[in-house]
């Protein structure tokens, strides 16, 4: 479908020779936004507000460290000829959600583990904070024009112009050729997943379940959107990277769901403010 529209300015703003984008404006507010619901989770379930705070100063440039780390290793060709700076320019774009994953959840094992805490239970409280900062983060990729599907048609164009305000359309018009706003798909799954996880705090999940809920509905989500998009990274000729990972995920979470109940690992849930001890069977 071709087109043709202004691409919005990446820059939010410029102070003399540095410039603000929009990308790390949009990724700071979700991680930010997603702190403030992570202390209110901690304060409901009795747990101090310091430890989130604390493990989120470690763990948000570790993860944006490893995000660039794990992308680069599968973009290696792009940057062999380029100045070394460009390797460590994350306001370009160019950073993997499951590197970010890999670098966070490594970061708080060590964490909870130096503090004589429940990593189980620090992961369920940050887990509705880490989808919703997902959701957000999306809009970075919307901004850098990235991160988005293959051209569409005709027909797409006229029902996607029904629902998508023009801002949405425009962006996507890039070059000439209008794409799938796949950021925009993955960001909407991330909202309901995100509501999801909110529903699901008023049931007795067991400790750790809604960490590994979090990680199923958003790799079931990931890899069917991952093979949508034009950019993906691949781990050996046509597999995508993230459609393998999203595969190892859910299958690992699954298992490790039925490997903590059987073992009596999971034998505590969570209810209005207390956590109960369950009754072995």
């Amino acid at each position: 479908m071709a087109c043709e529209a202004p691409a919005l300015n990446p820059v939010f703003l410029q102070l003399g020779p540095l410039p603000i984008y929009w990308y790390g404006l949009i990724i700071a507010t979700g991680a930010f936004l997603g702190l403030w619901i992570a202390t209110m989770e901690a304060d409901r379930l009795g747990v101090k507000k310091d430890y989130i705070v604390d493990l989120v100063v470690f763990a948000i440039p570790i993860a944006i460290l490893s995000a660039r780390v794990y992308y680069v290793i599968f973009e290696w060709d792009r940057y062999v000829g380029e100045p070394w700076w460009k390797m460590f320019a994350v306001w370009e774009g160019g950073i993997a959600i499951h590197g970010a994953l890999i670098g966070s959840v490594l970061t708080a094992i060590i964490y909870t583990r130096i503090k004589k805490l429940s990593f189980w239970q620090i992961a369920d409280i940050a887990a509705p904070s880490i989808i919703l900062g997902q959701a957000i983060g999306r809009w970075g990729n919307f901004m850098n024009q990235e991160a988005h599907g293959g051209p569409i048609s005709e027909a797409t164009y006229q029902n996607f112009h029904q629902y998508l305000p023009d801002f949405i359309m425009n962006q996507m018009c890039i070059e000439g050729t209008m794409y799938h706003p796949t950021f925009l798909y993955e960001s909407v799954w991330n909202i309901m997943g995100f509501i999801l996880l909110l529903i699901l705090r008023k049931y007795s999940l067991r400790r750790g379940e809604m960490f590994l809920t979090y990680v199923i509905w958003y790799s079931f989500g990931r890899y069917f959107i991952e093979g949508m998009r034009t950019d993906s990274l691949y781990i050996v000729g046509d597999l995508r990277t993230a459609q393998f990972i999203s595969i190892l995920l859910i299958v690992g979470a699954v298992l490790t769901m039925i490997y903590r109940r059987k073992k009596g690992l999971a034998d505590r849930t969570y209810q209005g403010k207390k956590i109960t001890q369950d009754k072995k069977k």
